[in-house]
């Protein structure tokens, strides 16, 4: 008894219902990972203004260290401790060399908070260091 399919596709033709599937999941995809990178940035800190500030592309992986203005430390909407975040520093530099990390600090931030949360990026051998600036309002 031979088996077949009733209607055999043509030769040569491309199957559109995997590739649309695909493009949506892709679709979705980018969308929620915009949503989760606007939720970061979004936390109440009001940025130092530079002369000569530009808005970089975001970097993939990129860790945002928020620091508020009287010190405490976010990651991922999460108050960490110096300590945790030495510990989260050296895991990722063990995991990931060459981790990007963003540095937002309000501008009325004591230098020495800022200074703490470089100095763990240094013990955890973190280079790809950047700060979050804003451009001044004319």
């Amino acid at each position: 008894m031979k088996f077949s399919p009733p209607n055999p596709p043509p030769s040569g033709a491309f199957p559109m219902a995997p590739m649309m599937d695909v493009v949506f999941l892709l679709l979705c995809f980018f969308v929620t990972t915009q949503i989760f990178a606007q939720w970061e940035a979004e936390i109440d800190i009001t940025l130092p203004t530079a002369e000569a500030s530009d808005i970089q592309p975001r970097l993939p992986g990129e860790i945002i260290v928020n620091v508020m203005e009287d010190g405490e430390i976010r990651v991922h909407q999460r108050r960490l401790s110096l300590e945790q975040l030495g510990q989260l520093f050296t895991d990722i530099a063990e995991q990931f060399p060459g981790q990007p990390v963003l540095i937002r600090a309000d501008q009325t931030t004591s230098f020495q908070h800022v200074i703490a949360v470089l100095d763990l990026c240094r013990q955890a051998d973190i280079w790809n260091i950047s700060f979050a600036t804003r451009v001044p309002e004319s």
